[in-house]
C-alpha cells in the first residue's frame, strides 16, 4: 500500500480557558490574604494601577443600613453601574479591535461610574501603631543557649552543648539522631556528652533535655524533691497504666494501698509531659472575615467586607501618554486591558461570594436564628443548582473564605456537612451531631464519664440514629479522649 500526504479539514469543539478566564479562576479560590497580595504585586509590575486611598469608609455597619433599603438578594455591589456596562461592552469590542479603543472616553466613564468594589478604611486612626504591634518571642533554643554560655562548662563541653541544643525539638526532647550520633558527629566520647546533657537537663525548663517520658517525669520529679521510690517505681514502670487510669493494677504490682498510689499519682499529674511547648514560636493567625451577614429586624443582610482591601482605579496619569508614539500607545494599551481585566475579575470574585453566601443563609436559615444544633446537611450541587454555577465554582468560593455571623465566624465550608438520619424522618448535619456529643460529654459525672455506646443510647433519645464507631470517630475529631481517659479517680 502506496503511502501519500494530504491535506484534510476537520471540525471539533473542546474548551479553551482564555487569560481572561484563568486569571478569573485564579482570583476566585484565593484567601484574603493571597489576594492582597497579588493585587499589590499587580500594582508594582502595572503602572497604570493605583489605589483610590480618598475612597470612603466601607463600614459593614453603615452599609447595612444602607442595604436595608434592598432587598438580601440584591447586595450593593451585585448590580454593576451604567459605566461598568458600558466599560463591559468597550472590553468585548476590545477583542476584535484591539488597537481601535478609545481608552480617553473610557477612561472618563470608568473614574464616573467605578463600582464600590474594595475599599480601605481612611478612619484608622484608632487602631495600634506598627511599633505596638511588633513582637519577638523567645525561642527554646535561645532560651537554653543563653543558659549554656552563662554555665560553667568549659569551651569544648560548650561546644558539644551547642550540637546538642540545636537537636533539642519543640516538646524540648533529644530524640533524633541518639545521643550516640551526637557524640560521633562532635567527635567526643559518650561519657563526655552525657556530662553535657546532664547539665542541660538542669536548665529551664524543667524537664529539658530528657531522651523519653519517663527520664522526663524523673528529672522533674528530682527538681521538685518528690523522688521517692513508689514514685519512682510508677514512673519507670507503670506510665501505661497511669495514662490509662489503671490504678488498680500498679498497686497489685508494687504491692501498695490504693490510696498510696493515689497520693503519687497526684503528684505525677502535676508534671508538664512537654516543658519546651511554652517557648513555642507558634504565631496566632487572626481570621478576617471576607462577609459579613447582619440581622436586622427579622431580616439577613449580606455585606461584603471591603477593609484592607485596595480599591483599584485606572491612574490618569498616563492619559496624555496615549498622544505619544505607537510603541508607547500599544505598551499603554496592553496595560490598561490588563488592568481593566483585573479589576473586572475582582468585582465578579465579590459578586460570586455574595451569590454563595446568599444561597447558603437561604439552605441554613435555622442555623443563623438558633445556632449549631439546627445545622442542615448541605452538599455543593444544591448551592451549585440554586445559584446556576458549577460545582467546581462553589469549592473554590467557599475555600479559605470566612463568613461573620451572629453565630460567631465559621468557614463557608462548614456549612457543608454529610446528614445522619433521625427517627422522627429529618435529617441531621454532621456537625450539629458532633455539638450534641460535646455537650454530653461536657455535662456527664467527671468519675463516671460516658462510653461510646452510651453516648449512642443518649443520641437515640434525642431521635439521632448513630452508630458507636461513628461517634467514637466524630469523639476523635472534637480532640475529646476516651471513657477511660477521662475517668476522674480523685
Amino acid at each position: 500500500m502506496a503511502m501519500e500526504m494530504r491535506q484534510s479539514l476537520k471540525l471539533s469543539q473542546q474548551l479553551v480557558m482564555t487569560p481572561q478566564l484563568q486569571q478569573a479562576i485564579k482570583l476566585l479560590q484565593l484567601s484574603r490574604v493571597e489576594l492582597v497580595e497579588l493585587v499589590r504585586e499587580e500594582m508594582l509590575e502595572n503602572p497604570v494601577l493605583e489605589d483610590d486611598i480618598e475612597l470612603g469608609s466601607t463600614n459593614p455597619e453603615k452599609e447595612v443600613v444602607e442595604a436595608s433599603q434592598s432587598t438580601a438578594a440584591d447586595p450593593p455591589v451585585s448590580e454593576p453601574t451604567q459605566a461598568e456596562s458600558q466599560a463591559e461592552g468597550e472590553v468585548a469590542a476590545a477583542d476584535n479591535a484591539p488597537n481601535e479603543i478609545d481608552w480617553e472616553n473610557y477612561l472618563d466613564s470608568y473614574q464616573a461610574g467605578a463600582s464600590p468594589g474594595a475599599g480601605v478604611r481612611p478612619g484608622d486612626d484608632d487602631l495600634p501603631s506598627l511599633e505596638q504591634t511588633l513582637t519577638k518571642t523567645e525561642s527554646l533554643e535561645e532560651h537554653l543557649m543563653w543558659q549554656l554560655r552563662m554555665s560553667d562548662l568549659s569551651e569544648e563541653q560548650k561546644q558539644i552543648g551547642e550540637l546538642i541544643v540545636g537537636n533539642i525539638d519543640r516538646d524540648g526532647y533529644v530524640k533524633d539522631p541518639p545521643l550516640e550520633d551526637l557524640a560521633a558527629e562532635a567527635e567526643c566520647t559518650v561519657e563526655e556528652a552525657e556530662v553535657v546533657l546532664m547539665k542541660i537537663q538542669s536548665f529551664d525548663p524543667v524537664g529539658v533535655g530528657a531522651r523519653s517520658l519517663a527520664e522526663c517525669m524523673f528529672i522533674q520529679a528530682v527538681h521538685y524533691e518528690q523522688d521517692d521510690d513508689l514514685l519512682v517505681k510508677m514512673i519507670r514502670s507503670h506510665l501505661g497504666n497511669l495514662e490509662k487510669k489503671n490504678y488498680q493494677a500498679i498497686a497489685r504490682d508494687l504491692k501498695e494501698t490504693l490510696e498510696e498510689i493515689y497520693e503519687a499519682a497526684k503528684v505525677i499529674i502535676e508534671f508538664d509531659p512537654r516543658p519546651g511547648r511554652q517557648y513555642s514560636s507558634d504565631d496566632p493567625h487572626y481570621i478576617t472575615p471576607d462577609v459579613y451577614i447582619h440581622k436586622v429586624g427579622d431580616k439577613y443582610f449580606v455585606v461584603p467586607n471591603d477593609d484592607g482591601l485596595p480599591k483599584l482605579k485606572i491612574s490618569n496619569f498616563y492619559r496624555s501618554a496615549m498622544d505619544g508614539s505607537a510603541n508607547a500607545k500599544s505598551y499603554i494599551q496592553d496595560k490598561l486591558r490588563s488592568a481593566q481585566w483585573l479589576i473586572r475579575s475582582i468585582h465578579q470574585r465579590q459578586r460570586t461570594i455574595i451569590k454563595v453566601t446568599e444561597s447558603i443563609l437561604k439552605f441554613q436559615r435555622e442555623f443563623f436564628d438558633k445556632g449549631v444544633a439546627h445545622l442542615k446537611p448541605l452538599i455543593l450541587r444544591d448551592v451549585a443548582e440554586d445559584i446556576g454555577m458549577h460545582e467546581s465554582t462553589i469549592s473554590r468560593v467557599t475555600t479559605s473564605k470566612y463568613l461573620h455571623t451572629p453565630q460567631g465566624i465559621y468557614e463557608l465550608k462548614y456549612f457543608f456537612n454529610s446528614g445522619i438520619s433521625r427517627t422522627n424522618g429529618d435529617d441531621l448535619a454532621s456537625q450539629a451531631v458532633k455539638s450534641k456529643i460535646k455537650h454530653i460529654i461536657a455535662d456527664e459525672d467527671p468519675k463516671k464519664p460516658y462510653s461510646d455506646q452510651k453516648i449512642v443510647m443518649q443520641l437515640k433519645e434525642a431521635n439521632i440514629d448513630i452508630a458507636r464507631r461513628t461517634v467514637a470517630k466524630y469523639r476523635e475529631q472534637l480532640g475529646i479522649l476516651s471513657s477511660s481517659k477521662r475517668k476522674q479517680v480523685f
